[in-house]
């Protein structure tokens, strides 16, 4: 068990700054919240990613919050989401519009996990028990998720709270703040820590930001382990921000992360698969764009990938 800290009391965790998101009997008003219709499909030409050679790192946008990172010495998979739904059984919660940019069969030997939190849109039994069983992977994650892995088959486990860097991992991993909450059931609310991850791979650091809300962590991780090359900030489910303001980024807020990180370039991710609040599918890249207008940071700055789309860092 953890020692008490800053954002740990001994029994759950908690964001530091007091932001800690709405209790969970506002969920229903959430729920009844009038939605824009999003399409039933959209879609996707899947794409083998391609072989890096020996001093080349690619980042495939997978889709969500989905990445694959491959460098010459490891593959490393972000917050793998496989699943029809995002929800607790095969017919429960948020459809998938939009499959997966690279099939699951056309992954490469994947050699390290990263779960940034046990939500079920990032944290998928069905698909971390396919890698476990495919590929016998390592993960890091934060802490409390353990149990949930093990379930699933995966032995090599290595949890770690924020600012900590694996010890064992085949990359450098270092496990950052965010602003969020973990919850699988209504009744083990913040029991395991959230967070995101500095990789740095072959001398190029990318960050992945987990799920988060705006807050002080964004400036602090770019002191501390900047420069960044390359961050993948979220930029969907923001609405409606009496709900979402404290745990999701919205795109403005996204522009200002990619700024106080002192990012050389973001990609925006967690939007257009799975419809998890009110806003239309294209909302967020139309708020994205205005907001890099407004705050004039050029657009190839904070790119919109295509699912499935590869770019060398």
């Amino acid at each position: 068990m953890p020692l008490p800290s800053d954002h740990f009391d001994g029994r759950r965790y908690f964001n530091p700054n007091g932001a800690n998101g709405q209790p969970f009997y506002k969920v229903p008003r959430l729920l009844i919240t009038p939605k824009t219709r999003w399409p039933r499909e959209v879609p996707v030409q899947p794409q083998r990613p391609p072989a890096p050679g020996v001093a080349d790192v690619n980042v495939t946008f997978v889709g969500h919050s989905t990445f694959l990172i491959q460098t010459a010495a490891a593959n490393v998979l972000i917050d793998p989401m496989y699943a029809e739904r995002a929800g607790p059984l095969p017919f429960t919660g948020p459809r998938r519009v939009r499959v997966p940019g690279v099939r699951f069969d056309d992954l490469p030997p994947i050699s390290l996990v990263l779960l940034s939190h046990n939500h079920y849109d990032h944290c998928d039994l069905g698909t971390l028990k396919r890698l476990a069983q495919r590929f016998h992977t390592a993960v890091v994650t934060p802490p409390g998720n353990n149990p949930l892995l093990r379930s699933v088959g995966f032995k090599k486990i290595e949890e770690l709270d924020w600012w900590e860097t694996s010890r064992t991992a085949p990359l450098a991993v270092t496990v950052t703040p965010a602003q969020h909450f973990s919850a699988r059931t209504p009744f083990d609310r913040n029991q395991a820590l959230w967070g995101g991850f500095l990789i740095d791979a072959q001398g190029r650091r990318i960050f992945h930001a987990g799920d988060s809300g705006y807050g002080p962590h964004f400036r602090q991780i770019g002191k501390r382990l900047g420069p960044i090359d390359l961050a993948l900030l979220s930029i969907g489910a923001y609405e409606p921000r009496w709900f979402m303001k404290d745990v999701h980024l919205n795109p403005a807020e996204a522009v200002q992360a990619h700024l106080d990180l002192g990012a050389r370039e973001s990609v925006a991710m967690h939007f257009g698969t799975f419809q998890l609040t009110p806003e239309g599918i294209d909302q967020p890249v139309r708020d994205l764009r205005a907001a890099l207008q407004d705050r004039g940071v050029p657009a190839e700055q904070f790119r919109i990938m295509e699912v499935g789309e590869s770019v060398p860092i």
